[in-house]
Formats: C-alpha cells, structure tokens, sequence
C-alpha cells in the first residue's frame, strides 16, 4: 500500500483504556447508587469531553455533577495507570515500528485534552512516534465531523487521500471518511454497523493485521 501518512486514534485503538474506563465509571457511579450500562458507556465513545457533560445528565438528570464524577475519574485512572501502566494494544509497537522503517508520517487525532493525550503517549512509551497531534482543543468540531482528520493531515502536510486512518470507534471512522482518508477499522468494543462498514476501507480484527495490510 501506497501511504505518506497514518493518523491512529488513540483510546481502543492503541490503548485498551475503553473497557478500563468503563469499569472504573461503573464502579464510581455504583456508590452513588447509579446504574451504568456497557450501552450506556459505548455512547460515549468518540464523543469529545466537552460534549459529555450533558449525556450524564440526560441519563442521571440536570444535578448530576459531571465535573465531581471527571475528576473522581480521572484520579481513578491516574492511580491505576501509575501502578499497572497503560493496557496497550497488541502490535501497536511493531505497526509503529514498521511505519517509521517505511518514513510514513505519523499523527494522532484524539477526543481526548492534549494533558491527558500526552501523558498517556508518554505513559506507554510511544510519544517519540508522533510526529503531530490533534486533540479535543484542537479543533471546533469533534467527530463524527471531519475536522479532527482534515487537521491532521494539515499538519502533516499530506493530502488526506494519502493517509490512512485507523479507527475504533462509529464517530471516528465517519470522520476519518469525511475527510477522504483510507479508513481502517479495527473494533473495539463497537461493531460496525451497515452504515459504517460502506464507510470502511478496511475491517481488521487487530493492530497486526494492519501491519499485513499494509
């Protein structure tokens, strides 16, 4: 395959940091009584965090406190990545590895605030990879709009049609196709739908795959 440039997403697709997140947002909302559904949590997937707010409160109305429930998150997640690291996705070094041998630029366009990309990118060991970054402040428009994506490839200064993009998550594929990139899947905790797989180029079960693909 013919590539200038990769743009990875980042949680589910290098970092299995989704089914971590939702465990520790169940437990959380648990002792305050709350039920937490893996449904519930899967709609948040892709979403930018300054849209969360308000789908917590459609789900445990207009008191619930998102920020108190963030930052009990987040101090979650803080404290189990110090003691046990970021859960990393199998082949996410050697497809790393094999883009840099072949001098494909490499992006991250992430929902995730640039403290919380960069601390997990350096967490794992593979922050000397990227050669930019988009993230949630990054951009007006979050995914499912292209704008994460036409970002990226801006800053890498390629042409979109000449990237790939590889992505986990319904929004983040809508994007990446949005914006004219070779869309890669590779699920996570969501299948694609029919709608999402006319938009996917590809629909790989891992990372090593892609390393096969391309």
């Amino acid at each position: 395959m013919d590539i200038k440039g990769a743009v990875f997403d980042m949680d589910g697709l290098m970092f299995d940091t989704e089914n971590l997140t939702y465990k520790l947002q169940k437990k959380i909302l648990a002792e305050d009584g709350l039920t937490f559904t893996l449904d519930d949590y899967k709609n948040t997937i892709g979403k930018r965090s300054a849209d969360l707010p308000k789908y917590f409160k459609s789900l445990f109305g207009e008191k619930f406190s998102y920020e108190d429930f963030h930052q009990k998150c987040r101090k979650a997640f803080l404290e189990y990545t110090e003691k046990y690291g970021v859960p990393i996705k199998e082949g996410l070094f050697e497809l790393l590895d094999e883009l840099k041998a072949r001098k494909v630029k490499i992006a991250l366009s992430t929902s995730t605030t640039s403290n919380s990309a960069l601390r997990a990118l350096k967490t794992a060991k593979v922050s000397n990879y990227f050669d930019e970054l988009v993230c949630a402040e990054d951009v007006s428009n979050g995914k499912p709009h292209p704008e994460p994506f036409l970002k990226a490839a801006e800053k890498l200064k390629l042409n979109p049609s000449d990237c790939i993009a590889l992505e986990d998550s319904l929004n983040g594929i809508k994007s990446a196709y949005r914006a004219g990139m070779i869309t890669i899947m590779v699920p996570d905790l969501i299948e694609p739908d029919d709608e999402i797989k006319e938009m996917c180029s590809y629909i790989l079960p891992d990372l090593n795959s892609v390393i096969k693909l391309i």
